[in-house]
């Protein structure tokens, strides 16, 4: 059986990479667990804005469905220089599902690169997923 290579990022879609991780790392330093997942997420994005990685909050996404298109789509927590999903969240119990809607939100929004971030957690490296597909 022939074994799958596993997805390659460009150098750029690294450095994007990295900058994500930083960011997460020093909110999480800075506030540790216990705050609103909206918090994390201003704080968050101020720190992707000083690494200078462009970014957009709260993306409303369309869905296409049988040649239609629906605006009740879905909406990505942030999105980093139009190339990488960050999916955050602020919980005790990391579900599947959380995962399976980040996969999701970057198939239909045709992303490669996707970060399941939860703030809620001792050690930020716990809390953070990273999906290339």
């Amino acid at each position: 059986m022939k074994k799958m290579a596993k997805p390659v990022l460009s150098a750029r879609g690294e450095a994007v990479a990295r900058g994500i991780v930083d960011a997460a790392f020093t909110v999480h330093k800075a506030l540790e667990p216990g705050l609103l997942e909206r918090v994390y997420e201003a704080c968050f994005c101020h720190e992707l804005g000083k690494r200078k990685l462009a970014y957009k909050r709260q993306v409303t996404v369309p869905i296409q469905y049988d040649g239609l298109e629906f605006e009740e789509g879905f909406r990505i927590d942030v999105l980093v220089e139009e190339f990488a999903i960050c999916e955050l969240k602020a919980v005790e119990t990391m579900h599947p599902v959380f995962q399976a809607q980040l996969m999701s939100y970057m198939k239909l929004a045709d992303k490669r690169l996707g970060f399941l971030i939860n703030f809620h957690v001792p050690l930020i490296k716990q809390g953070i997923k990273r999906i290339v597909i």
